[in-house]
Order: structure tokens, then sequence, then C-alpha cells
């Protein structure tokens, strides 16, 4: 499968220049990417440090633009480059950098995160863990400093972002029982910097006090009373996320449709488990299967691994062709008990693994394998693990701009595309594990209607009048089979992050019309789509299309 590495052109270059001032500028990449080097340092969040990034940005566009091209991966690379500068361009003069607050993925949690993918397996290792601890509360304050930024240009996120991430900065504000507090009486931890450690959980802890207070006292006054960003604001955030621009009003009708489809899918698939019941009285009867759960996190992981394990060694004989390094993949329960199901890729060298971690709520303890087997394809095999692993390992045809690049619709559009696939492939043919297939696909299908009916103020599809963010938690239940608080943080999310919710199902709907009309021309071996198009790395989808289509267009 490897080819022999090209010969590094300017444009190369010039995305290895941009990938070094990414590092210089975001050093938490460092840490991501595996590299060493300032393992304890923090990008400036505040408005010096924004600005610092546009001016880098806008000169990198400039010097891209005057860029010839010398062959395909060229062009590819110099029409991405141009896009993901020109967005992050436009996006900073809208002032996203001021009103960078939500419940997922926002400062407020990458701060911690990046510990999660800090290796502690040295007395090295666990210093450098403290002297990011210790550098937090300067991180902080920038972040801060950006957010007062907002409040004076009348920028700011909406209220019901700032007193759930409040809520969360609490949790973490605790020095002893908190993340920061746990880290540091790790049993791990070297004895001879217990003491640094604590000093350095109790500052980060008080930065996270800090921010509590901030959001309480200083931010909520001023914060958005309504939760839609608007039609302009939500246009640009979904280009970003997408790759492409999209007729916004389509693609709410189409998801009203697909919907639809996805309900009556599920009453079929309900119904060849229990005839003549509904959908929720299947899981009930599906959740009271004591044959049908799991206990405790080491189970859950020990299974998550299970199937990942026989996914790889599956498709890499059969359907995929697999590196040797792209084939290790750990499944991990994640430190917080935020929620969610999450994937980060492997160090640029394969010594650090792809990673799912599940980051389970506190509380709950039992698990339904046949609601979440579809989410192990998602985030695993074939999913955002071959994807950014094969990007990985492709390190003689992608620069290293290219294989760090991550597009949302193109990531996550896939992974629900690889979901479809291993359906298609005989994976989910129980019709258990079917109905858990399509339980997300509802899911993902509901939330395009929410999102974008509650950010553009829409009529709702039932005709009682326009979104309002209070209608997105009792939509969502309607179409969610998962415990009020998941949905509760789910709705919160779409709401604090304009356009991202839809990139999946939207996503998924541009890989499936990419699919086809490569068909249409080149005959239906689908391994050899996959590897074409996975071969070029994450990336927009609008250029991902043209780049496979019509690549004398680019």
């Amino acid at each position: 499968m490897e080819r022999e590495p090209r010969t590094p052109t300017p444009i190369d270059e010039l995305a290895e220049r941009w990938l070094d001032q990414l590092l210089d500028l975001v050093p938490e990449l460092h840490v991501e990417l595996g590299r060493p080097g300032r393992e304890g340092a923090y990008a400036d969040l505040s408005p010096d440090g924004h600005a610092a990034r546009d001016l880098a940005t806008r000169r990198t566009l400039t010097a891209v633009r005057a860029a010839e091209p010398t062959d395909a991966v060229d062009r590819i690379t110099r029409a991405e480059l141009i896009r993901t500068l020109e967005l992050e361009a436009e996006q900073h003069d809208a002032g996203f950098w001021m009103a960078d607050l939500n419940v997922l993925a926002s400062p407020a949690q990458g701060l911690r995160e990046i510990f999660d993918l800090m290796p502690t397996d040295t007395t090295e290792h666990w210093e450098h863990v403290a002297d990011r601890m210790h550098r937090l509360p300067s991180a902080m304050a920038g972040y801060v400093a950006s957010l007062r930024a907002g409040i004076r240009s009348g920028t700011t996120p909406a209220i019901r972002q700032v007193e759930a991430v409040a809520a969360q900065a609490e949790r973490h504000a605790d020095p002893v029982h908190g993340f920061f507090g746990r880290t540091a009486s790790s049993p791990k931890a070297p004895d001879e910097l217990r003491g640094h450690l604590r000093d350095g959980a109790e500052r980060a802890a008080g930065a996270y006090a800090h921010l509590r207070r901030f959001l309480r006292d200083e931010l909520a006054p001023h914060a958005r009373r309504e939760d839609a960003v608007g039609r302009d604001w939500y246009a640009l955030a979904s280009r970003g996320f997408v790759g492409v621009e999209i007729d916004l009003e389509e693609t709410y009708a189409w998801g009203v449709e697909e919907l639809a489809r996805m309900v009556s899918e599920q009453e079929a698939a309900a119904d060849a488990i229990l005839p003549g019941a509904g959908v929720k009285e299947v899981v009930a009867h599906l959740e009271s299967d004591p044959g049908r759960r799991l206990h405790g996190t080491d189970a859950l992981q020990a299974w998550m691994q299970r199937v990942s394990d026989r996914a790889v060694d599956d498709l890499g004989a059969m359907h995929f062709e697999i590196p040797e390094p792209v084939r290790r993949l750990e499944c991990r329960i994640a430190p917080t008990q935020e929620g969610g199901i999450y994937y980060t890729g492997p160090s640029e060298d394969f010594t650090r693994a792809g990673r799912m971690w599940w980051s389970v709520p506190e509380g709950v303890d039992a698990f339904d394998p046949w609601r979440e087997l579809t989410t192990v394809y998602h985030e695993g095999v074939p999913g955002h693990h071959l994807q950014i692993g094969l990007a990985t390992y492709n390190s003689g045809q992608l620069n290293g701009w290219r294989r760090l690049n991550w597009n949302s619709g193109h990531g996550e559009g896939w992974a629900l595309y690889a979901e479809r696939l291993m359906a298609d492939l005989g994976y989910l043919d129980d019709p258990a594990d079917r109905l858990g297939m399509l339980d997300g696909q509802r899911m993902r299908a509901a939330r395009v209607v929410a999102d974008i009916g509650a950010h553009l103020r829409l009529e709702k599809p039932d005709g009682s009048g326009r979104w309002t963010g209070e209608d997105v938690f009792p939509f969502m239940l309607e179409h969610v089979n998962m415990n009020e608080p998941f949905v509760r943080f789910e709705s919160d999310r779409y709401l604090g992050w304009a356009g991202q919710a839809p990139s999946y199902k939207v996503g998924q709907r541009l890989w499936e019309q990419l699919r086809d009309a490569w068909v249409a021309e080149h005959g239906p071996e689908l391994k050899a789509f996959h590897a074409e198009a996975l071969g070029v790395g994450s990336i927009g989808l609008g250029t991902l299309r043209t780049a496979l289509l019509d690549p004398s267009a680019l």
C-alpha cells in the first residue's frame, strides 16, 4: 500500500511553514501530534494572541494565493489552504474568538482536555503535567480577556452556555476531588513531584474557580438571552464545519424528510424484534434484558476493545487495506464524566496509538451494547480511526499540514457513512443492533432539523410556530432513546456550537452523493473508491468532490 514518497514542492514547503507557525501559536499541537517540545505550554488565548494568529493567517494566505502548483497533490493542498485560511480570516473578523464558549468544544474544556493526551510513563512526563497545571492560570486569564472583549463589543455567547459552562468549571475548581486534585494524587505520580503537582493542581483548580466567578458575575449579565445566532453567523459557521456552502433552507427540508425516513426504518426494525410493538416499547424490552446489558466501566472497555479488534481484523482482510501501524486502536474510559464518546488520533510515529474514549457520566453504570455497537464502528474502524490513521500513515504523499487538517463534514460524515457501510456488510444484521444504528442515524437527522431550525428561527415541522431554543430539548427527547441528562447535554451542545451537529448527517449525505457519482464514472468497486477518497486526507467536502470528479478545476 505504501507508495514512493514524492519530492516536496514549494507549496508543500508553504504548508509545512504554516504548520510550524501553528505549532508555535498553538503549542498544544505538539502534544496532539506526539512531537517533543513545549509540552507544558498553552496557546495565547488573549486578544493579542488572536491578533497574532490572524496576522500570520493573512500573510500565509497571500503567499499561497501567489504560489503555483506543480502536480495534483499541490492543487489540492493549495485549494484547501486557501479555503481554510480565508475562512479563518472571516471568522476572526466576525468575532468568533470573542464568544468562544460552549458546553463541549471551547477553551473552557480544551485547557483541561489536553491533559488526556499527555503521557505519564516517566518522571519527566509528570514534570510536564505539573508544568502545564502551573501555566493553566495564565492561559485562562488570556481566555477570559477575550471574552471580556466580547462583552465590550456586544459579541457574547448565549446565557444557556454561560450557565452550563460555569457548572462545569465548578467541578474542576475543587482542588482535591476535581480533575486536577485527582491527577496530583495519582498513584503513578513520582513521590519527589508530589508537592509540585499539588501546588499545580491548586493553581489550575483556582483558574477554573476564577472562570466560574467571571462567567456568573461578569459575563452572564451581558450574555445573549436568545440561543439563536442568526443567519449570517450560522452560514459562516456551517461553511467551516461542512467544508462547502450549503442551501440552509433546502437542507432543513431534507432533514425533515430524512428524519421521517429514519423513524419509518426504526419502526420496522422494532417490529422485527417485538411484532406490533412501538420503538419505545422495544427499547424498554431490550434494556430490561440482562443478556443485552454490560455492567461497569471495565466490562464496557473490554467489550469496546473486542469489537474494535474484530472490525480491524475482518475489514483489513477483505474490504480495506489497513497498514500494520493503523491496526492498533486503544479503547479507553475517559478520565472525565462529561458524557460523550470521542476519538483522538495517533502520534505521527504511531508510538501513541489512536484512542477511542468514552466519558461516562457520573452514576451511569449500565450500558447497552446493541445501542453502541455502531458507535464503535463510527469512532474506530472503518470510521475515524481508519480515516485519520491512514492520513497519518500517508506521510510520503501528504505534507504535515495536510495530515493534521480536519474538517467535520468530511470526518463526521465519513464516520456516519462508515456506520451504514457496516450495516451493508452484515455487521448490524441483529435487529437490535440495527435498531441501535438507526437510533443514532435518527438522532443525527433530528439535529439537522433542530440545529438549523433553532438558529435560523424557521417554522417547526409540525406547523406550531417558529423554533426557539426551548423547543430543542423536547424535540430531541422525542427522537433519542437515551436518558434525559444525555439529551439535555446534547441539546445544549447544538445551541452553543451552531452548525457543527448537522455536519455529521449533511456530511454523510455529501459522501453518499460523491460515491454514487464516482461509481457512475468509474464502476462499482467501492474498495477503490474508499482508497482514493481517504488517500487525500481530511479536506473540505467541496474540495474533495472537485478532486475526485473534476480535478482539472482545482
